[in-house]
């Protein structure tokens, strides 16, 4: 025989319950069946709602159960075939008249007792399964209804009875020996008390009342049907990666139902654990699909974690104090108080110096606890031997569960360390002998993040979630984010990085999406987006708190550059192109690299010099190696390079600098090319990685424009400006050919000085073939004494700047 249990989702309304019939039919044709079943979906709120308003005088009860009529009523004519409906109607309202009755007497009496609580919750089951064994009947005569209250014996703890299992299990196995018929439909979660009266087992208990019959007969099997397929490695509806397990042991199956996988109600497995009766968890709306099978015998060479899960709103109690060292007695007074509160302890962990206790209970019970725990110690913390309870309120429990855990070392390391590369704090952990279960303490607004996170790491192939926020989408963005959408395959089949743009910015407009941004419609989504504010951009980031957040800054905005302390303490990691922050005031720039620091949270800022060259990253291996930096020579600006390498006779030098604003090589801002105050940024930059202190203004600045042009407000009074002094660029040009040179825009640094500025450079130096829009960098170091270390390529340009981070983005993900 089998036990098949259908859940609230599974009978919510007639065209579900046809899903169920077809279930059962198929399955009777092999097995003698004991179907258990649920109240209609929602109902026993409902119910629970209506006794609360009766007890209050509320008459909003009659408008309630009259709804939970209706509900049943609908059912009944959707379900049942008219000529078998008369019959079920009269004995449907029969039953609908006693809860009546009952709410009532609660209205007049202004009470509602525990006795009177159950006997109105229970009538949901009741009621559905009289409707569904009717229902049944139609496609399956050999089948009928059998009341739980008559087999399921308990004591009187109304709300949450204690089946009395050799009565029960007596009275179980007689019926069934003595029944003939195919199928037996009950409802469950209701019982009966010693007296006749109407007890529950609790919510979920339906699940519970399966497991019992399935335990009193001995059956082959308990199904557990419900509206997923299976039990999950984690939550699905916050992790979106999780996967259903295909086989468990009992003890985890255990664990993972106490920490919150709401599929299985806890008790459910302790009846069928010692007869060994298997329980597969199936989903009703798919049937086919394997499900989860819960045994002795899971699956062995499975991953030793089974699942993660959690338990919401959980209150942390410290007790602590010198007065509780070495002192007998002190955890049993603790445990007692609470015991008679009838407060639930969910989580306990103690410091070997026994200095202090914490457990964790329920938010709700949190105030009560405190008041208990700091009465029956009044007199210790009254000596100042014990402090007062200190609650810390909107918490949350993380559990990694695995039977095999033990025989795998490092795994509490993994999980650690996970967490806290995402910034998640541990507040406590517990882990018990068994290795079991790993439970750890955390902050309720970080349980997505640390539940999406551990799932990556024990489950997804190791595969990395990196999310995005992107500030900027003009010439470079638009090429980063057309490099993301094209290569975005590559990285999750062959890095194990999943990348997912959730928010895209410019000036103007702002879009968001958590689950990732479908790239091929992105301009059109941002401009039906949202109006673009840095401060709302900002607190949306923070507010999803997502794990492996990276914010992208893709502009030249100094207020921009200002906001990068706000993303780093939240943990969110910064990648940039963006020059200003990092040649801003050296102390901050120490001050974000101190945050990147202390919060784990990357500053990569590899474009800021030579775009995509390897310039920075070089430079920090250099440095981490020992070596030294004693001079710096360079050409480090793109855009000048190509326009004094296009500048002629023939190309004026109005229209090259025009022509390089085209191509994307300057900044919106043409001036801070040709100012030199890009390259001062780039220079003051490098010197800052190799180790020296320096300002912005301790770099010579060697001008080689007019004073007119610099003192324009506006790139059109600035380009008229260049048009004016022609002649003085033509001499430049011109005493170039005559030194037999080439113009080259220099940085330079050595021996604590710094200097930038346009020089004639001869045919024998390395400087004086440098092509198109190329950079060049010599390092000369304690270890490159003769010779410098030489980097070059191109060094300005949308696709190489967007390739640069690009490739910031993708070290973090690496990390």
């Amino acid at each position: 025989m089998k036990v098949l249990k259908f859940g609230g989702t599974s009978v919510a309304n007639a065209q579900n319950i046809q899903k169920v019939i077809q279930i059962v039919n198929q399955k009777a044709k092999e097995n003698k069946l004991a179907v258990v079943v649920s109240a209609l979906s929602g109902v026993t709120d409902m119910l629970l709602n209506a006794s609360e308003k009766a007890a209050n005088k509320d008459e909003v009860y009659k408008i309630v159960l009259d709804e939970i009529k209706q509900k049943h009523f609908v059912t009944i004519t959707e379900l049942v075939e008219t000529s078998n409906q008369n019959t079920l109607l009269i004995k449907i309202n029969s039953q609908i008249n006693q809860l009546q009755t009952l709410l009532d007497g609660c209205f007049l009496l202004g009470e509602l007792s525990p006795r009177t609580a159950d006997a109105i919750a229970g009538f949901g089951e009741l009621l559905s399964s009289q409707i569904i064994a009717t229902a049944l009947q139609q496609s399956l005569p050999n089948s009928t209804f059998k009341d739980s209250r008559e087999l399921i014996i308990t004591n009187s703890n109304f709300g949450k009875a204690v089946v009395d299992f050799s009565i029960s299990n007596s009275l179980i196995s007689n019926y069934f020996s003595s029944n003939i018929s195919q199928v037996v439909v009950l409802p469950g979660f209701i019982a009966s008390s010693e007296d006749r009266n109407t007890t529950t087992l609790g919510r979920g208990g339906s699940d519970y009342s399966a497991a019992i019959l399935a335990n009193g007969v001995k059956a082959v099997s308990l199904e557990i049907w419900t509206d997923v397929n299976g039990m999950f490695t984690a939550n699905p509806k916050i992790v979106k990666q999780a996967q259903p397990i295909e086989s468990i042991s009992y003890q985890e199956a255990m664990e993972l139902s106490h920490f919150g996988a709401k599929v299985l109600y806890p008790p459910t497995i302790q009846p069928v654990l010692n007869a060994a009766i298997p329980i597969w968890i199936k989903n009703t709306f798919d049937p086919d699909a394997y499900g989860t099978l819960i045994s002795n015998s899971p699956d062995a060479n499975a991953n030793p974690i089974k699942g993660i899960s959690h338990i919401d709103t959980i209150a942390l109690l410290t007790l602590e104090g010198s007065g509780m060292i070495g002192i007998a007695g002190s955890s049993k007074r603790l445990f007692e108080v609470l015991s008679r509160e009838n407060i639930n302890v969910i989580f306990i962990t103690q410091a070997s110096s026994e200095h202090s206790i914490c457990i964790g209970i329920q938010n709700q019970d949190a105030h009560k606890a405190k008041t208990a725990i700091d009465t029956i110690f009044e007199l210790e913390i009254a000596q100042n031997k014990i402090d007062p309870c200190i609650v810390e309120n909107e918490l949350c429990i993380v559990a990694l569960v695995g039977e095999s855990m033990k025989n795998h070392q490092g795994l509490s390391g993994k999980m650690f360390s996970t967490l806290g590369k995402n910034n998640v704090n541990i507040r406590a952990i517990a882990q018990g002998a068994s290795e079991r279960n790993i439970s750890v303490v955390i902050n309720e607004k970080d349980v997505k993040k640390a539940l999406n996170t551990l799932h990556e790491r024990f489950f997804e192939d190791n595969t990395k979630q990196l999310n995005l926020f992107v500030m900027g989408v003009g010439n470079v963005g638009e090429k980063f984010i057309d490099q993301i959408h094209q290569q975005k395959k590559f990285l999750k089949e062959n890095l194990k990085i999943n990348l997912r743009v959730v928010a895209i910015s410019n000036s103007r407009k702002m879009f968001f999406y958590e689950e990732g941004i479908q790239l091929k419609d992105w301009k059109s989504l941002l401009e039906n987006g949202e109006t673009a504010n840095v401060n709302q951009f900002i607190a949306k980031a923070k507010e999803l708190n997502l794990r492996n957040s990276i914010f992208v800054d893709i502009t030249a905005n100094e207020d921009i550059a200002s906001i990068y302390d706000q993303f780093l303490k939240q943990n969110i990691a910064v990648v940039t192109c963006n020059k200003i922050a990092c040649s801003s005031q050296y102390d901050n720039y120490k001050y974000l690299k101190s945050l990147s620091r202390k919060y784990n949270a990357p500053f990569l800022f590899e474009t800021n010099v030579g775009a995509g060259l390897p310039i920075i990253d070089t430079l920090k291996h250099l440095i981490a190696s020992g070596d030294k930096v004693n001079r710096i020579n360079a050409v480090l600006s793109g855009s000048l390079n190509f326009i004094f390498n296009n500048f002629s006779e023939t190309y004026n030098f109005h229209d090259v600098v025009k022509e390089a604003g085209v191509q994307g090589f300057t900044e919106p801002d043409p001036k801070i090319d040709l100012s030199g105050v890009d390259v001062a940024r780039k220079i003051l930059i490098l010197i800052r990685e190799s180790g020296y202190p320096m300002e912005m203004e301790d770099i010579t600045n060697n001008s080689f424009l007019p004073i007119e042009c610099m003192e324009t407000t506006t790139n059109n009074s600035f380009f008229e400006s260049l048009t004016k002094h022609s002649g003085h660029f033509d001499n430049l040009l011109a005493e170039a050919k005559t030194k037999e040179s080439r113009l080259k825009f220099v940085a330079s640094f050595e021996n604590g000085k710094a200097s930038v500025g346009l020089q004639f450079i001869p045919s024998d130096s390395p400087f004086y073939n440098l092509e198109g829009k190329d950079n060049i960098v010599q390092f000369y170091t304690d270890r490159y004494v003769d010779q410098p270390l030489l980097i070059k390529g191109a060094g300005a340009g949308a696709a190489v700047t967007a390739s640069g981070i690009f490739a910031d983005v993708i070290r973090i993900g690496n990390v």
